[in-house]
């Protein structure tokens, strides 16, 4: 059994823009806080985008931000 972040989940939080909103165009992982948790508080959209939203917020909430560096490095569209 795998316990850790699926590594597609993770590459598609770079890679992905947010398709609406106020920040729409910015890329999930360049969301602040306060608006993934403004989600959090009224629950996520259905469907692939809420989970990745979900999963940023709790990299976000968690302390777990130095995981994504190394992640725009190795997958950020040129």
């Amino acid at each position: 059994m795998n316990y850790g972040p699926d590594p597609k989940v993770l590459k598609e939080i770079i890679q992905t823009e947010m398709p609406f909103g106020k920040y729409a165009g910015r890329r999930i992982y360049e969301l602040p806080a306060y608006y993934l948790e403004w989600f959090a508080g009224k629950g996520f959209p259905k469907g692939r985008i809420g989970v990745l939203l979900e999963t940023m917020f709790v990299i976000k909430t968690e302390g777990l931000e130095s995981l994504i560096p190394p992640l725009v490095k190795m997958y950020r569209p040129r």
